[in-house]
């Protein structure tokens, strides 16, 4: 048995009773075996009053329990007509609590589906949830806006792409959670005597003692604040009620699929953790705010495991951290004009660097060093626009590095990508993949064992070059890439994947399952995992930029049918639809979800500020008591233990985030074998996930008799398993569907308008379709029906606008529907510029994609 297991929630399955006093929130494990019970006053207008009475009860003390609560809740004594306890709801965790105007609401799960799997630890997405009001009706207080703001908490949707687990921490990487898992006995023994110490539970009901024993020591850790969502919710709550109730979500993307070589499994996972700080949409959020954090911040993870043993312990684990995130500095956009490319504008003067600093001093924090910049924005402009971010940046890193020891020095990768692309000589993903395999060799990645013994036998040189920090249990990585271009939507992605792709190969290799570190194009490991990157990169700029991605890697490879050209100029004026009208709703709905603004009585309401900056930027309210230094700019201890993330070093401060505990090796809280199996549960092959998860054999593998199974064989364009995605069956559409769930938090209107990025480097797009407010995957057709769709898209929408959508939307297109936008269906009319519109009814019709255009 290993000396330490992440600690699973006890609270899985609740069940929400109510009487005219309180609600009665009954949690249990699986098994039903251990229940909790919170009782939720219901008298208190506008408090919210919750006793966890912290006992833990069988199922037929629970039982009895509830009985009496019955009985005595009863208007007569012996009634059975009616009863005094009734059953409100069932869920799955609760989300947290919130109070507007009146009283507090309870937020629960109500329906979930597994996304993925690591090491038997479940990772689940939100499909439903349910808000109940807490108040009885007859105390309740009522307010006129109440209902608005409840409009507007509810128009963020938590059934796209919001996540959690109960045993596996998703705001921290596999190398934190599996590095805690391997402190020292002990100390894992002196936090366990301070948690039995300061601890609500009573460590002598297991009957252990801290000392010997056959036990496993059950470790929890803090959740990293700023990728958990729901954690101002849970604010009110969590001082006072047992760690079990608190389940923390994150918000991005997750994505699993099964890699199998010569019939054993490895998982490829990618989880996007998008931050909670300076978080909105695309426009209205640039650059960083006083405290260092930037927009459209997303961490994202790529994990690679071997399936067939489950242990953390015992198994091969490896994992790749890369970030994406706007350029550090006080920028902003203006789009009031309504321009297709609003100018950049720099907000504030930052001679010291003093915004770049702490969002750089949080990097060395979680990441250690290197960090590496890999700025895609462009250098030549005729006009500058885009090369003032990079002037900037240029001044703000050079001024940092004059502090830091030059080993530790940040490190600036300019690359204008842009113009690589549109050159015919240059080769973007060659120069891409050179540049991979640098910032792969600077920082390393982390793998759980030694190195193979195969890499020892056939050493590679490309392997002895690489760097991170090796231990006598496998590889740390040190340092993160992180990759920018002014939106951190289609370019960044494009860049993200080849560093992946790159990575993947290593860890690989270092798992003995190839026997170089090198992957090519066109085999089916690389097309599984540019799948999920896609999917990865739909989501993200859905959720940020309001559309799908316009410029994908068969973009830059220059592979995608022509027939792509038509749905460029319907994104992109979709975007400036989704822009202009809908990205205001959305951004008050995530400050006031996220807590960034709190409804306060005789205070201005949230639609009538004219900004949200002093929301975001706190220093505009009250000045700081203290000023950080401008020469040493980092926190204090970070730099003496560089180049490993101080976050992952074991120190008293460090210590303090853990909570730790000393189980039988049979225990349920740290028994995932059990927590994975569920022998207490009836199994159903239909419904088993492994199974039904994207697999590299059945959906991209040759189906013609004497190929390679191998999926690091180059194939041919006519060999593919799936064309684009097409030649699918209704059961493979369902498996897509589980996978891909690529929406966004929806606008008010009743369906979500898709558009796309500002990245304006190719022209080709991928995925077609209106995004629904629901979780919908994208729809794509059999490719051999593409030209006669073409047709119909090009005939149909040629009829609207009196253009031809085989052409690249040009400028003089945007400036025309911008003029429509701001003349409004009274007077466009009789503006000459506008008649290539027929009426405002068919605009609506192409930019949702009718589908009597998309049959």
């Amino acid at each position: 048995m290993p000396a330490a297991a992440p600690l699973i929630s006890s609270v899985q399955k609740l069940v929400l009773y109510e009487t005219r006093a309180r609600y009665f929130l009954v949690g249990s494990n699986p098994a039903e075996t251990k229940y909790r019970v919170l009782k939720i006053d219901r008298t208190e207008p506008k408090d919210l009053v919750i006793i966890d009475d912290k006992h833990v009860y069988t199922q037929q003390e629970v039982r009895e329990l509830l009985g009496r609560l019955d009985l005595g809740n009863r208007t007569k004594i012996g009634q059975k007509g009616s009863s005094g306890l009734s059953r409100a709801v069932s869920a799955f965790g609760v989300v947290g609590f919130v109070r507007f105007l009146e009283g507090y609401y309870i937020v629960l799960i109500t329906k979930r589906r597994k996304m993925a799997d690591i090491g038997g630890h479940a990772i689940y997405k939100i499909e439903d949830t349910n808000m109940i009001y807490i108040p009885n009706d007859s105390v309740r207080v009522t307010h006129p806006d109440e209902a608005r703001y409840l409009r507007i908490f509810q128009n963020v949707d938590l059934s796209s792409n919001f996540y959690f687990s109960y045993s596996y921490d998703l705001s921290h990487s596999l190398q934190y959670n599996l590095t805690v898992l391997r402190m020292p006995l002990e100390t894992l023994k002196t936090e366990t005597i301070q948690t039995r110490q300061e601890s609500f539970d009573i460590f002598e009901d297991e009957g252990l003692s801290t000392q010997g024993g056959s036990g496993v020591f059950g470790i929890c850790s803090k959740p990293y604040e700023k990728y958990v969502w729901n954690g101002k919710l849970l604010e009110a709550v969590k001082n006072t009620v047992h760690r079990d109730w608190l389940l923390y979500i994150i918000h991005g993307f997750c994505g699993q699929s099964k890699l199998l070589i010569y019939g054993r499994p490895i998982y490829v996972t990618l989880i996007a953790r998008r931050s909670s700080k300076f978080a909105g949409t695309r426009f209205l959020k640039r650059g960083a705010n006083c405290e260092g954090d930037v927009a459209n911040e997303v961490e994202t993870e790529q994990i690679l495991y071997d399936a067939s043993v489950m242990s953390f312990s015992a198994g091969s684990y490896s994992s790749y951290v890369q970030v994406r995130g706007s350029v550090p500095l006080y920028w902003s956009q203006d789009i009031s004009t309504m321009m297709p490319k609003p100018p950049i504008t720099l907000d504030q003067a930052d001679p010291f660097a003093h915004v770049a600093a702490l969002h750089f001093d949080q990097m060395l924090q979680r990441f250690g060093s290197p960090i590496i910049i890999l700025n895609l924005v462009k250098e030549r402009e005729k006009r500058k626009h885009e090369r003032i971010l990079s002037e900037e940046l240029v001044a703000a890193v050079t001024y940092l590095n004059q502090f830091l020891p030059p080993e530790h020095a940040i490190i600036y990768i300019p690359w204008d990508m842009a113009k690589y692309t549109k050159s015919k000589l240059c080769n973007v993903l060659d120069r891409l993949n050179v540049i991979a395999e640098s910032v792969v060799k600077k920082t390393g990645f982390f793998v759980n064992r030694p190195d193979s013994y195969c890499s020892i036998l056939r050493p590679d040189e490309k392997w002895n070059e690489l760097g991170g920090y090796v231990v006598s249990t496998g590889r740390l990585q040190t340092g993160v890439l992180r990759t920018n271009c002014v939106d951190c939507l289609d370019r960044t992605n494009t860049a993200q994947f080849m560093v992946g792709k790159c990575a993947l190969a290593y860890q690989l290799y270092s798992l003995g399952l190839i026997d170089k570190p090198n992957l090519q194009f066109d085999t089916d490991a690389v097309r599984l995992f540019e799948e999920l990157y896609e999917d990865h990169g739909d989501t993200l700029s859905l959720q940020y930029g309001g559309s799908q991605l316009v410029h994908r890697v068969k973009t830059y490879r220059k592979i995608a049918p022509w027939t792509q050209h038509s749905k460029d100029i319907m994104q992109t004026l979709s975007r400036y639809y989704s822009n202009a009208f809908s990205d205001a709703d959305r951004q008050d709905s995530i400050n006031l979800f996220l807590g960034v603004f709190k409804p306060t009585e005789g205070k201005p309401h949230l639609w009538e500020l004219p900004t949200d900056f002093y929301l975001h930027h706190k220093n505009t309210l009250s000045l700081s008591q203290t000023r950080r230094s401008y020469t040493y700019w980092w926190t204090a201890g970070v730099l003496k233990h560089l180049p490993l993330p101080f976050d992952e070093v074991t120190c008293a401060e460090n210590r303090r985030k853990l909570t730790v505990k000393k189980f039988h090796k049979y225990e349920e809280e740290i028994d995932i074998h059990n927590e994975f199996f569920r022998p207490y549960e009836l199994s159903s092959f239909d419904e088993t996930f492994c199974l039904a998860m994207t697999n590299s054999t059945r959906d991209f593998m040759p189906k013609n008799v004497g190929i390679d199974p191998s999926p690091f064989t180059v194939r041919k364009p006519d060999e593919t398993g799936k064309s684009v995605l097409g030649n699918k069956s209704n059961r493979e559409e369902t498996v897509l569907q589980r996978k891909t769930a690529a929406s966004a938090p929806p606008p008010p209107s009743e369906e979500a308008v898709s558009s796309s990025s500002e990245d304006d480097s190719g022209t080709d797009k991928e995925d077609e379709g209106a995004v629904s407010q629901r979780s919908t995957p994208v729809k794509v057709t059999d490719t051999g029906d593409n030209t006669k769709i073409t047709e119909n898209v090009v005939q149909s929408t040629k009829d609207v606008y009196g253009v031809n959508l085989s052409d690249v939307p040009s400028e003089d297109d945007l400036t025309i529907y911008t003029r429509f936008v701001q003349l409004g269906q009274s007077q466009y009319k009789q503006d000459k510029s506008s008649q290539q519109f027929c009426s405002k009814h068919h605009l609506e019709r192409v930019i949702n994609l009718d589908t009597r255009l998309w049959p």
